[in-house]
């Protein structure tokens, strides 16, 4: 007797309703894959995903599990041994990918729904007992346990309504995605072809010379097809120039066609393959493989972008997915000019509400922290030698408000490095350049002791307090120095930059552990606590001067930065770690 079929429910998390929410990934965990042991390592997802981290950390191993998982059912979603930890089979150290998914509504059925943290979180776990295909599972809430059973079907249906993944790798060859754009835009000539309903030829004497006159006349259809399709290719060619040229300068994209090669093969037209072609304005174009590997890259996903969101690629993919752009290290041979624009195209991406990015990066500038959906994860090796993933800034746990978005925007474009600090070592936030220069300086005399420290500059007072707020997320230890001030001004008003003193410690507090966080104030200011001299110009260069002149000065400077790295270090008496404002008004009024 013929076994019966087990029945698997075919639903889906996605709505009928247009006004429910789609549903939104927020979570991903990979374990025994490649570089990442047995210990998971947990990414949060938002629209925006940033990986920061040492070389060989394993950030790119996690753009490539969000892949797999997005691609089950195509050989994109297929593993090999040298996938498995160690490149060994290990049955007890199989491969898994675990996604958790937001809902909106209850059309998946009430034994997939956890509540957690008053979200609708649907999980599901992708396992790899040997290379190949994986085995999916979903996670029953009803029975807290894992099940065989799945909560979104097939993989084809599944993947269908996830996050269509456009995987663009550090060093992959661009002209295999190339391909991909190019069959897009011969879709257009394709549509055109079609409206010539060629009839298949007998073989008669008579019916061949009606084909003969057909072959002689190729190229005129050809070129009709070309020039009834030129606006809606210059469109194309148009779109996709502007998105280059914001990051080269003067450059744009041209799509030829080639309609007169293999004329006696053209019964499928245009057969001979069509070109990507790009170079400078009113100068020669080339194909891509001439072109420079940071124009080639930034080809990839610009056009990507625009297809992806235009109207000819819902034509042609017949598809609403949204769209997931995985990109390795954009900043690889991109001028740093080159690589501001970048970043802002980057951060536009998910503005139309159908993109999420994933980034690697080693580059400060591509972190934007003036964005409110923007995360930030540190992948690194932990003491214990396992790959770990922190998540540093989430905007929802920082709770910016304008100001400090206001803030962070200005700090960006004054100084696009000032996000160093989220690719690890320890922390010190100074309130301006005087400070900031005297320490590089006093580092950089003496790099073995002050390895990986962060001088962070907020250039102005107001400012710190913004900076204190992300790195309270780390939850780890830094330190603050700050200009006291003085609370009047000589007119006897109250001084406005001491009411900021409240200000930073009130942010200093939201801490988990306030015990970290070490808050010093120079009374009055550095010139003043270190010199005694009232400097009104060229205060980064006096310092270091009277640093370099002075060893009685270096070394009152150097124990500052010391207590700063070290709590444990004694505050110098010419400044005050601080925990109430009397107690600090108290101190500067005794000066």
């Amino acid at each position: 007797m013929a076994r019966a079929k087990k029945e698997v429910n075919e639903v889906t998390l996605e709505s009928q309703n247009p006004s429910i929410a789609k549903p939104r990934l927020i979570k991903l965990f990979v374990k025994n894959f490649r570089c990442i042991g047995s210990v998971p390592v947990e990414i949060d997802l938002d629209d925006i995903v940033v990986l920061v981290g040492p070389n060989n950390a394993g950030k790119s191993t996690i753009l490539r599990a969000y892949e797999l998982a997005m691609n089950q059912g195509s050989n994109l979603g297929k593993i090999t041994i040298d996938d498995f930890p160690s490149g060994i089979l290990n049955t007890r150290e199989c491969p898994e990918i675990e996604l958790h998914t937001v809902i909106y509504d209850e059309t998946v059925g009430a034994q997939w729904i956890n509540e957690i943290e008053g979200e609708k979180i649907v999980k599901e776990k992708w396992v790899w007992t040997a290379p190949g295909d994986p085995k999916r599972q979903g996670y029953d809430a009803t029975s807290s346990s894992w099940s065989e059973n799945v909560p979104w079907g097939a993989p084809n249906v599944a993947n269908s309504k996830r996050p269509q993944p456009h995987k663009v790798d550090a060093f992959a060859d661009p002209k295999v995605q190339a391909d991909e754009i190019v069959k897009i835009l011969e879709s257009v000539l394709k549509d055109r072809v079609k409206q010539f309903q060629i009839s298949k030829i007998e073989e008669s004497s008579e019916e061949q010379s009606e084909y003969e006159k057909l072959l002689s006349n190729i190229k005129e259809i050809q070129n009709k097809i070309i020039k009834d399709a030129s606006t809606e290719i210059d469109r194309i060619e148009t779109e996709i120039s502007s998105l280059v040229s914001k990051v080269f300068t003067g450059y744009r994209v041209k799509f030829d066609a080639r309609p007169e090669e293999d004329l006696d093969k053209a019964v499928n037209l245009f057969k001979a393959g069509s070109q990507l072609l790009m170079g400078p304005e009113g100068g020669y174009l080339s194909n891509i493989e001439r072109q420079g590997s940071g124009a080639r890259r930034t080809l990839l996903w610009t056009a990507l972008k625009y297809i992806s969101e235009s109207g000819i690629s819902k034509k042609v993919v017949q598809s609403e997915r949204p769209h997931v752009l995985l990109l390795d290290e954009p900043e690889l041979c991109l001028h740093p000019n080159a690589i501001r624009e970048a970043c802002n195209v980057l951060y536009e991406l998910p503005s139309s509400g159908n993109w999420q990015v994933m980034v690697t990066t080693h580059s400060p500038a591509f972190i934007d922290l003036s964005r409110d959906n923007t995360t930030i994860v540190r992948v690194e090796k932990n003491n214990s030698g396992n790959i770990q993933g922190t998540t540093l800034f989430r905007p929802k746990t920082a709770k910016l408000d304008e100001n400090d978005r206001s803030n962070l925007k200005l700090l960006n474009a004054c100084d696009p490095y000032v996000a160093e600090f989220f690719f690890g070592g320890k922390s010190v936030i100074v309130e301006g350049d005087t400070e900031y220069s005297a320490f590089k300086y006093l580092i950089s005399e003496n790099p073995e002791k002050y390895k990986d420290i962060h001088i962070i500059r907020a250039r102005g007072k107001a400012i710190i307090c913004s900076l204190v707020k992300i790195l309270n997320q780390f939850e780890s230890q830094y330190s603050i120095l700050h200009d006291s001030d003085k609370p009047f001004n000589s007119n006897q008003t109250r001084n406005s930059a001491w009411t900021v003193n409240q200000n930073i410690m009130d942010s200093k507090k939201m801490h988990v552990n306030n015990e970290k966080v070490r808050l010093i104030a120079l009374i009055p200011n550095f010139e003043q606590a270190f010199f005694s001299l009232d400097v009104k110009s060229d205060k980064p260069y006096n310092a270091i001067e009277n640093i370099k002149n002075s060893e009685a000065h270096s070394i009152k400077v150097l124990s500052l930065l010391d207590s700063l790295v070290n709590h444990s270090c004694e505050v110098p008496e010419m400044c005050l770690e601080w925990k109430d404002l009397d107690e600090l008004e108290a101190i500067v009024n005794k000066k």
